[in-house]
């Protein structure tokens, strides 16, 4: 037998190997894998990179490697589990740097929090951590904060830079010609100015001295000192191994093996319990969820479009059908509508909100913010019976902005040309080769104008204020939840489990009785979304991945008024 027939036979062995392994892993995902639990384990969970609201759509990729991102719906529903399943004894929390914003890392901790009344013991792992601020206030919620002997914590405090373009462009040729209502509407500045304007630097100061007194208060608490001693470890800035120790900033310098020593003298001969493998545990295996009434729990996450939703895009019509099934089923009792979103077309944000309108006139909808729900993401909040939001969540954004960018005198530089063939006075109004005229830019601040009014009338409505009220603080301005609250802008300050409570209150359900959740976007594996026609995460039954994510980008380009948030930098 010739030698390439030989190579020809070993890769088609290896190519049925292949297949006939990728088959039972494609039947087992989705029969769904038995979870093997044993009788006295740890809840391990690595905390580190993006924490989305959701877990994304999984990829081959993740399929194949078994890797899965940690969510925080998984998060908060793994520990609400982990709290009254007599098999986990305590949770053990890898802790590296974070992809989110206070607010969310305040969910996580309040998560920490409530599993801790069960009297089981949460364990924080840090290994190497600059800057590690606002993953140090997630620590401090933890029983034991343990250090690897020659790891680096670096607490020195939040802050951070916001770029500006305008001398950029400037230089090139490029003119950003954008009007905004009103003088806190700065989505736009990074690109208009060459530094904070004044409402823009009053704003960022407030937002982020805000969350930095919120940080010293509760960590400080925390860790059993005063304001004036945490902050003076702040300026100290970083703390290697005993160093921490000593400052009163961890409990324990140790390796990992010293750590599972620990683990069991505190809790006996005790197994890693894998987290994504216990996200399979379903809640009423352990006695949740079994209580005959039923809350529907939709995420609203991403930027804001009109149209249907597509990766880290938010679609109107998506988000509202969700809305709308919950309102028409008889066997949903309430809404809980969790909005992490900087906002976007105000059509869009106009067309989830008059669905959340129209539930409300049919059972209770509670919303729930996360790190962010500002400009069209309050908007979209606005008709609620309640609104929740966390105490570092960034809201409000009551503000328009639209406009372009002139690439005009960049084509002049570089020596390019280009002609018109247009129909109409106004036709090419939003094309790149050319700035806007004095009556165009004009015409513009009408229309946002009106919209601006639309968007205070909403608010005054939703809110029970008057215009004026409302306007006062609007024209743009961003707040924490805590601002937001003493402002009549929300409700009630807590996470999810607040508003999965107060939905039960409005709906007259008993306090004590655990509710079933309804959860939207549907949670589907790999193999079951592409069974079901769903390839990659998008719809290809109504339409080619290539014209949906088409459609999305023209969807973009057409939108003309934005209810958008402003530039943020993450204080950190």
């Amino acid at each position: 037998m010739k030698r390439s027939t030989y190579i020809i036979l070993i890769i088609l062995f290896f190519l049925a190997l292949a297949a006939i392994g990728g088959f039972f892993v494609i039947v087992e995902d989705l029969r769904g894998r038995p979870v093997a639990m044993p009788a006295s384990g740890y809840l391990d969970v690595t905390l580190s990179g993006a924490l989305p609201e959701v877990a994304p759509r999984e990829s081959l990729f993740e399929v194949l490697l078994g890797r899965r991102p940690v969510a925080m719906h998984d998060l908060w529903e793994n520990l609400r589990k982990a709290k009254v399943d007599g098999r986990i004894r305590a949770v053990v929390l890898r802790l590296g740097l974070l992809e989110c914003d206070w607010a969310k890392a305040n969910e996580v901790r309040e998560a920490i929090l409530d599993f801790r009344r069960s009297s089981k013991k949460v364990y924080a792992l840090i290994e190497e951590a600059p800057d590690f601020d606002m993953e140090y206030f997630v620590a401090t919620a933890c029983d034991r904060i343990i250090l690897q002997p020659l790891g680096w914590l670096g607490i020195n405090g939040i802050g951070g830079y916001v770029p500006f373009l305008r001398g950029f462009f400037d230089k090139v040729g490029i003119e950003a010609q954008f009007e905004h209502i009103a003088e806190f509407k700065t989505a736009a500045n990074m690109f208009t100015e060459k530094g904070f304007t004044a409402a823009q630097r009053e704003e960022t100061e407030s937002l982020t001295g805000d969350i930095f007194d919120q940080y010293v208060a509760a960590a400080s608490k925390a860790r059993g000192k005063s304001a004036e001693e945490f902050r003076a470890l702040i300026d100290k800035g970083s703390f290697q191994g005993e160093r921490a120790k000593e400052a009163g900033l961890v409990d324990d310098c140790l390796y990992e093996d010293e750590v599972q020593a620990l683990l069991r003298r505190d809790g006996g001969t005790v197994a890693p319990v894998d987290f994504q493998d216990y996200a399979q545990i379903s809640p009423t295996s352990v006695g949740l969820e079994g209580g005959p009434h039923t809350v529907a729990l939709v995420y609203a996450v991403g930027m804001i479009v009109s149209g249907e939703s597509v990766p880290q895009l938010m679609g109107g019509s998506t988000v509202a059908r969700w809305i709308r099934s919950a309102r028409l089923d008889p066997g949903i009792s309430a809404i809980v509508l969790r909005i992490d979103s900087p906002g976007g077309s105000s059509v869009g944000s106009d067309v989830i909100w008059r669905e959340v309108a129209l539930a409300r006139k049919a059972k209770p909808v509670i919303v729930s913010m996360s790190d962010m729900a500002g400009s069209g993401g309050y908007w979209i909040a606005l008709p609620a019976t309640k609104i929740v939001a966390q105490p570092q969540t960034l809201t409000g954004s009551i503000g328009v902005l639209a406009g372009k960018f002139s690439i005009e005198g960049l084509l002049a530089k570089l020596g390019l040309t280009a002609d018109k063939v247009v129909f109409g006075a106004h036709a090419d109004e939003y094309s790149p080769f050319r700035p806007f005229t004095a009556d165009e830019l004009a015409s513009l601040k009408d229309d946002l104008m009106w919209a601006y009014i639309q968007f205070l009338n909403r608010a005054a409505e939703g809110r029970g204020l008057t215009r004026q009220e409302v306007d006062d603080v609007g024209k743009g301005r961003v707040w924490t939840g805590r601002q937001a609250k003493d402002r009549k802008l929300i409700d009630e300050l807590g996470g999810l489990t607040m508003a999965i409570g107060l939905a039960k209150t409005e709906a007259k359900i008993n306090a004590d009785e655990d509710v079933r959740l309804d959860v939207w976007p549907r949670k589907r594996t790999f193999w079951q979304a592409l069974w079901s026609g769903e390839g990659f995460g998008l719809d290809m039954k109504s339409a080619g991945i290539r014209e949906q994510l088409l459609e999305a980008s023209r969807l973009v380009q057409r939108t003309k008024v934005w209810a958008v948030m402003p530039f943020w930098v993450k204080p950190q």
